[in-house]
């Protein structure tokens, strides 16, 4: 059996544009608009899941969307940093963050570190190998990293070098023990 998982980055939002560490803002009115001409496009699944973070419950909503929201996919915690942008941060606080960017197992701002979020989102896509059917979740970017990272047993140091464009579908396809990615194509819309 070939268990199939897709992955949907959110719509863009301020927080996505500003590199702003998510401040639970909306999506943006051309971004849902986006997702409402590319509802549909998507196969159907025994399974729909969406990060519990408001972008991508708005991005789901706008795509026809809803189910349940596991702490499992929600996005990175950056402890003391949210709402704030990289550059406020990196003014600020310029060692830690130089050491959060390039060690996996540091979380200077008090919430989780990389190496914690792939560690959780590599437990949650372990159990759905198994699931019947197609698992369809609208995940935030760090999710997808986090998911490509374990998927394909990638060190946790190439974290921040996947790009993950809003309003994309990353494909997993596994079976036999092992997982293939598709990444990052655009929704058709």
């Amino acid at each position: 059996m070939t268990s199939r998982v897709l992955l949907v980055s959110p719509a863009m939002s301020a927080s996505l544009r500003q590199a702003r560490f998510d401040d639970g803002g909306s999506i943006e009115d051309s971004g849902a608009a986006q997702a409402r001409s590319a509802a549909g496009s998507l196969p159907s699944a025994a399974r729909v899941l969406v990060s519990p973070s408001v972008r991508c419950r708005e991005t789901a909503a706008a795509l026809g969307l809803d189910g349940p929201a596991p702490q499992e996919l929600a996005g990175l915690d950056v402890g003391r940093w949210r709402g704030r942008t990289l550059e406020e941060v990196g003014a600020v606080e310029p060692a830690e963050v130089g050491r959060w960017l390039t060690d996996p197992a540091c979380a200077p701002h008090g919430g989780e570190s990389v190496r914690d979020v792939c560690e959780r989102v590599g437990r949650w896509l372990d159990g759905v190998r198994d699931a019947d059917g197609r698992t369809l979740a609208v995940v935030e970017p760090e999710v997808v990293r986090a998911t490509a990272v374990h998927a394909l047993g990638l060190p946790a140091t190439v974290f921040w070098r996947l790009d993950v464009p809003p309003l994309t579908v990353t494909e997993l396809s596994g079976r036999a023990g092992r997982w293939n990615l598709r990444l990052g194509h655009p929704l058709a819309g």
